[in-house]
């Protein structure tokens, strides 16, 4: 689609935050044609989903490597990864996530983030008989046609390149492939949805500042994907103006369904179709099921207060909190709720294949950052070809759940990669240069 189309149907939505009158995109979701539904007949699921090439775009994983010592053969404990779960699902790639916690780690977010980076590695390298460190589609392919699983690498908040261009460059280098332009804190130069409404906070004015568009049309350049899971809407009708490329939302779930601030509207998923995005689906029931949101909504204060008394202790006796700490004292209140059933995931896959078209869906789970927060059903890795069965039971092609499955990422990955191409050929300079096609101001008299 041409670019023309794209920057102006984002300008429309990113100034009147609403496109609630646009037309269905092109890739809105139709039947099978009869021939591919007849074929998937003779297909059992199990054998869709070993034929399929499955990408999970974000796991929290780097911390259990990091804090806990943890090592991805060893048996998967309270977590969701590991290479045996990997296995038993048919994991073919899936994206480390990393995060760094904007609170415990104030103060040093890219030692933190190098930390994190470093640790993933070290797993890809000790596990190279099954493991393949991949930064491009093309180590995706490699690692499926050499039988091993691709490790990539996600960072989770703009936060981590502390306003250095040179630093995203960095990790660039270093493997990483997309960054979520910010977590549940705002930044410096993008908002987010965990904190937009906060007036305490600064805010950008338009969603991304100078700085921040400087941000995005870098990631364009370097082929490191945009993400636009937790960002505020207007940093996300923004993003979709300014960037060349195709976004991704890495795990992000339809807020139609489940009315929570980190989903997505339909006529931001109608937006990203637009823009040749994909959006991941998030395993989190918290995202998934409003009763359930309802339910850690009113637990909140109490969470809270355990948390803050758990950090005081801590810090009274000296002690480092890590993730693993305040995640089990989650794990606690979040017991008490009892877990919606599977289909609420397979519901809000369909929502965005209906909305957004068949071509922009995929699967992002939020592994071993979710905790027991997981529909009934679905408790590791080993559990995704629940997934392909239950998409085939409503009637969903071979055709569709390879798409579904891995197939809409790693279109929209060869396309970031083809953009940063282009980019890479040509000069432009920086938003907070001056710009060639800038006027100047009329004279006054």
């Amino acid at each position: 689609m041409k670019k023309a189309l794209i920057l102006a149907a984002a300008f429309a939505v990113s100034t009147a935050f609403a496109v609630a009158q646009e037309p269905a995109p092109k890739t809105a979701a139709k039947p099978a044609a009869k021939a591919d539904v007849a074929k998937s007949a003779k297909l059992t699921p199990e054998q869709v989903h070993r034929s399929a090439l499955i990408v999970d775009t974000h796991e929290d994983t780097p911390q259990r490597f990091v804090d806990e010592h943890w090592d991805l053969a060893d048996p998967i404990g309270t977590g969701q990864i590991s290479l045996d779960a990997i296995h038993k699902g048919n994991l073919g790639a899936s994206f480390m996530s990393i995060w760094v916690d904007p609170e415990l780690y104030q103060g040093h977010f890219a030692r933190r983030t190098l930390e994190l980076i470093d640790a993933s590695r070290q797993q890809a390298g000790k596990h190279s008989d099954q493991i393949k460190f991949a930064t491009s589609a093309a180590d995706i392919e490699a690692a499926r046609r050499e039988h091993k699983y691709a490790m990539l690498m996600g960072i989770e908040g703009g936060h981590s390149i502390e306003d250095s261009i040179g630093l995203l460059r960095d990790y660039y280098a270093l493997g990483v492939r997309y960054m979520t332009l910010t977590w549940s804190n705002s930044n410096s130069w993008a908002d987010s949805s965990g904190d937009y409404t906060d007036k305490a906070i600064p805010h950008t004015q338009s969603g991304l500042s100078e700085f921040g568009k400087d941000v995005v049309y870098e990631m364009n350049r370097l082929g490191m994907m945009v993400d636009i899971s937790h960002v505020a809407d207007k940093t996300f009708f923004r993003t979709l103006v300014i960037t060349r490329a195709p976004v991704i939302a890495s795990h992000s779930s339809a807020r139609a369904l489940c009315d929570a601030p980190r989903n997505m509207t339909d006529d931001m998923l109608r937006a990203v179709a637009i823009n040749g995005g994909v959006v991941m689906v998030n395993f989190y029931s918290g995202f998934l099921s409003q009763e359930y949101r309802n339910a850690q909504l009113a637990q909140a204060p109490q969470v809270k207060a355990a948390k803050d008394a758990f950090i005081a202790k801590a810090k009274a006796e000296g002690k480092q909190v890590i993730y693993a700490d305040l995640e089990k004292i989650d794990e606690e209140w979040t017991a008490k709720i009892p877990r919606p059933p599977m289909s609420v995931l397979i519901d809000h896959i369909d929502h965005i294949a209906k909305v957004a078209g068949i071509d922009h869906v995929g699967l992002g789970s939020d592994f071993d950052g979710v905790s027991g927060d997981l529909p009934e059903g679905i408790n590791s890795a080993a559990d995704l070809p629940k997934i392909t069965a239950a998409l085939m039971a409503r009637g969903y092609s071979a055709e569709d759940c390879r798409k579904i499955l891995g197939g809409n990422f790693m279109r929209v990955f060869r396309e970031v990669e083809a953009v940063a191409k282009d980019l890479q050929a040509t000069e432009r300079p920086k938003i907070t240069d001056k710009q060639p096609f800038d006027k100047p101001a009329k004279a006054t008299n």
